[in-house]
């Protein structure tokens, strides 16, 4: 069970267990290695974002990016910028318009609302967006290895383990750290009813998405599991990188380092989304490490 192309990258599934506890319950490869996570940066940016927002740092909804657009548009890929300029190709609130360039306006956003000073001839005074990150998101929740160059773009440059990924997909089933508030706020579908494209999966009538997060809501074809919750929310990078999960199976599941994403994923992620949930979603994470033959 569990064999394949879809797990060369080492995949772990998470859960609470009835005490409220997040363990993990399986592993397969090299869970320490560090790896591109290439777009599920954008996670940790929009988390980021978020965090500031609750301190009073930022408004999502105050003006960003094209006329008419706010930092939520930009979370959601709803400003209607173009997937990689600043080129506006709809009015906001329209389409849903995959954005790296949104992310590139989040990650300036970041840095000019920090509350640092202003940066002085030698470059020192205000932070950049990823010091402001891992200040506020990965440095919080232990996540080690993870890696955000800081003149790399907050669209895509972060680099680490699975086993940070699933320190962060442990937050996300039982908020401790960012708070139960910031995470219903960041998978409730912003703008609804918007078309739009998951790339390399199709294009969808309601293709939701919440404040950084894909949710898979009614989405079919979709690269998580078919019989998965549709409250299940994630990411995925063109690395190969992914990070799910399903709240209502207490399961969420990450990979990285392996083959990149191609047409092949389209098939094997939702074939083994699957087989995850039907081998751990029942138990809900009773303990204890496997190794999946």
């Amino acid at each position: 069970m569990l064999r394949g192309r879809a797990t060369r990258p080492g995949a772990v599934p998470v859960g609470p267990d009835p005490s409220g506890h997040v363990d993990l319950v399986a592993a397969r490869g090299d869970i320490e290695a560090v790896a591109q996570w290439a777009s599920v940066t954008k996670l940790l940016v929009a988390l980021a974002v978020l965090v500031q927002a609750d301190r009073g740092c930022l408004d999502l909804d105050d003006p960003s990016g094209p006329p008419g657009s706010t930092t939520r548009h930009l979370l959601s890929h709803a400003s209607g910028l173009a997937p990689d300029s600043l080129e506006a190709l709809s009015p906001p609130g329209r389409r849903r318009i995959y954005s790296n360039s949104g992310y590139q306006l989040l990650g300036e956003l970041l840095e000019e609302r920090s509350g640092g000073a202003e940066p002085d001839a030698t470059g020192v005074g205000r932070p950049s967006w990823a010091r402001i990150v891992s200040e506020t998101v990965t440095e919080p929740l232990d996540m080690s290895t993870v890696v955000l160059p800081s003149d790399g773009s907050p669209a895509h440059s972060a680099r680490g383990s699975v086993a940070d990924l699933l320190e962060l997909g442990g937050e996300l089933l039982l908020p401790r750290v960012l708070g139960a508030g910031l995470l219903e706020t960041a998978t409730e579908v912003a703008f609804p009813g918007l078309s739009g494209v998951v790339p390399g999966f199709g294009r969808y009538e309601e293709c939701d998405w919440g404040l950084g997060f894909e949710l898979k809501g009614s989405k079919v074809p979709h690269w998580t599991a078919p019989a998965g919750s549709p409250r299940t929310f994630g990411h995925f990078g063109r690395s190969g990188t992914f990070l799910w999960v399903d709240p209502d199976a207490g399961i969420a599941c990450a990979a990285a380092g392996g083959a990149r994403f191609g047409p092949w994923a389209t098939e094997e992620w939702p074939r083994f989304a699957e087989a995850v949930l039907e081998a751990w979603g029942p138990r809900r994470a009773t303990g204890g490490t496997e190794t999946p033959g």
